[in-house]
């Protein structure tokens, strides 16, 4: 099962990208309860969606594109009725998946699950697995040891589920090579964009135009309401700072869990691989078998160019390039044979031929390392974090309730809250209602309440808002500045600009489809056109997506052949294709391989697709009416 991860995981991670948005870290049985408290969203095979459970993963969702593409996200976008029907889709998939595992029975074994986690090479230290660097990094995310193994037993239970059919998917050759030649045919192509400025000296607007325009569009030209507040952030960062822990807290824990602290013995090893499939028949195996033992020969004659004997016969594509360098592994982390002849090995040793279900091994072990206890001194800054962050997990547990309270009963300052949780109040600048605000102020909820009329008339705090897992925020409004309405005379040149690049935007378009009409009909025009460059699906050139589309959707039966383009707010362009040459799936061409990988995935995805309509088929899914409008408004 784990070399079946190792070596399916790419394929693997395209279904569950299809199908997850990482929002929760509950492991399947939390998807299999019957979570509804009388305001569910959907049901699947008698499992209910509770709104709850689809506002958390909205909310997730939100944090996860949020951290990875900072401010730049729309929070906005995530209260719409279409993202929360995309979110609510990838909950059912995810339960149907759920419930598959289980009458399935699939399960994932502890001895599995830690395997896996020791592989993960941001959780090692020179190739060897590091409880500490596992901690470490699991609680910068976060997470509990629980979580984060409950998320991966999660993740790796699904793999199996996905497994089957990602290996029983088959891409036809000829039809694949069929799409990839499309993907490489090339068009000759030259441009003529029409430009709004060229025509902006034929335009002429009517009397009264701008003043027409204003008074129809008041809310263009409305200032925005505007706030500025001062704010303070409960979280188990800003209370684990208040932590002193002593020199007595850290030895104990060291001496209580210091076998946490102990490194396996691991080993350094290359080798050279020649190949045999399972199956294989006794003269495949006999000459398999006989090349390995000129190679070992080989190898036994001069030790000293094993790396370079390597690069020349090893069939192994992982570590060939890399002079058979394996890296430092532990007990359980290769195949049986292999391991027990490594294990074997002396320093520098070289072995004899070693099979395995992947052919013939000729294995150098380069290093030991001993079975190793780390310090109490190596370890002591590290248990200190630990036991701050534990610390602050847990002041965090405890006060976030009470935290709440106190900013509502004492609801005409921050102060108190900030002084009994020993909580820095800081303050933002002029906040524009609508408008895209900096973090924490991109939580809707928070953005919400801080625009209303009790923060606001009132002048109360807001609630306290959990803006993210794990930190609460409130904020009250220091200074406010209701919406106004700008003056004509203060927009009228803006709005003559606007009106007069709008009418100049339809004569450039007008002039374009006159234009490619003509061009069609066998006509010249006397605009000079651009250089003519080679464009390919796979290789664009700059152009946009649907100028692509435009260009290889065109007929060229007849060349030179013409289409045409509306580019809004920036004209109208013009595409002369003059040659075609037709793409070819050449092996030494560097987009085949990627191009290859892609339609085998695509054709993996619909197959995917096509097994969990067959799931959907049998379980019966019911979606209650307005089950994606927001009731949280």
């Amino acid at each position: 099962m784990f070399d079946a991860v190792r070596n399916n995981k790419k394929i693997v991670q395209a279904f569950l990208v299809v199908i997850t948005l990482p929002f929760a870290f509950w492991g399947v049985e939390s998807y299999m309860r019957n979570a509804g408290d009388g305001d569910d969203v959907a049901t699947v095979g008698g499992s209910k969606i509770s709104r709850q459970e689809l506002r958390a993963a909205i909310n997730e969702q939100h944090e996860r594109l949020r951290a990875q593409f900072g401010a730049s996200i729309d929070p906005s976008v995530f209260d719409t009725s279409q993202m929360r029907g995309l979110v609510l889709d990838s909950l059912i998939k995810r339960r149907l998946m759920a419930q598959q595992v289980q009458n399935n029975r699939l399960v994932v074994t502890d001895d599995l699950l830690a395997k896996v986690i020791a592989s993960i090479p941001e959780f090692q230290e020179g190739g060897n697995f590091s409880a500490t660097r596992y901690e470490t990094a699991v609680a910068a995310q976060g997470m509990s040891k629980e979580m984060f193994e409950a998320r991966m037993r999660q993740q790796l239970v699904m793999q199996q589920l996905l497994l089957p059919v990602s290996g029983a998917t088959i891409a036809g050759e000829t039809s694949a090579s069929n799409w990839m030649s499309s993907q490489l045919e090339q068009r000759e192509v030259a441009e003529l964009r029409l430009l709004p400025d060229a025509y902006l000296s034929q335009v002429k607007l009517a009397d009264g135009a701008a003043k027409k325009y204003y008074d129809s569009n008041h809310s263009l030209f409305e200032l925005p309401e505007l706030v500025r507040a001062e704010y303070v952030v409960l979280n188990a960062a800003a209370l684990q700072s208040q932590v002193a822990v002593s020199d007595a807290d850290i030895k104990a824990r060291y001496e209580s869990h210091v076998d946490r602290y102990k490194e396996s013995e691991t080993r350094h090893a290359r080798h050279i691989l020649i190949t045999l499939p399972k199956g294989a028949s006794e003269a495949e195996e006999k000459v398999a078998r006989s090349k390995a033992a000129e190679v070992l020969a080989q190898v036994k004659s001069a030790p000293g160019d094993f790396a370079r004997l390597a690069k020349t016969y090893s069939q192994d594509p992982g570590s060939a390039e890399k002079g058979g360098d394996l890296g430092w592994f532990g007990r359980g982390m290769m195949v049986k044979p292999f391991e027990e002849a490594v294990f074997s090995l002396k320093a520098g040793e070289i072995s004899d031929l070693v099979r395995s279900d992947f052919g013939f091994h000729i294995i150098q072990l380069v290093d030991v390392r001993a079975e190793h206890v780390k310090s109490y001194d190596e370890m002591k800054a590290a248990l200190a974090d630990e036991l701050r962050r534990e610390s602050g997990v847990k002041k965090y547990a405890e006060a976030a309730e009470s935290f709440g309270n106190t900013v509502y009963e004492q609801a005409d300052s921050l102060t108190p809250a900030a002084e009994k949780w020993k909580l820095e109040k800081q303050q933002t600048g002029w906040l524009a209602k609508g408008s895209k605000l900096p973090p924490p102020f991109d939580n809707p909820k928070l953005a919400e309440a801080l625009f209303s009329d009790d923060a606001i008339k009132n002048k109360r705090n807001t609630e306290a808002v959990e803006v993210m897992p794990g930190t609460l925020v409130a904020a009250r409004v220091l200074e406010h500045k209701p919406a106004e309405l700008q003056p004509f005379a203060a927009v009228k040149a803006s709005i003559e600009k606007r009106l007069l690049r709008e009418e100049a935007l339809k004569l450039a378009v007008k002039n374009g489809e006159d234009m490619q009409a003509r061009l069609a009909k066998g006509e010249t025009v006397t605009q000079a056109w651009s250089a003519s460059r080679s464009v390919s699906r796979v290789a664009p050139q700059g152009l946009t997506p649907d100028a692509l589309r435009a260009i290889f959707k065109a007929s060229t039966e007849k060349l030179p052949a013409y289409v045409g383009l509306a580019v809004p707010e920036s004209g109208y362009v013009l595409y002369r294709i003059t040659a075609v040459n037709k793409g070819k799936a050449d092996k030494a061409d560097p987009h085949v391989a990627e191009l290859a990988q892609r339609y085998s995935r695509t054709i993996a995805e619909e197959e995917f697709s096509a097994w969990l309509e067959v799931a959907k088929e049998k379980t019966p899914v019911t979606i209650v009416k307005g089950a994606v409008e927001n009731k949280d408004r």
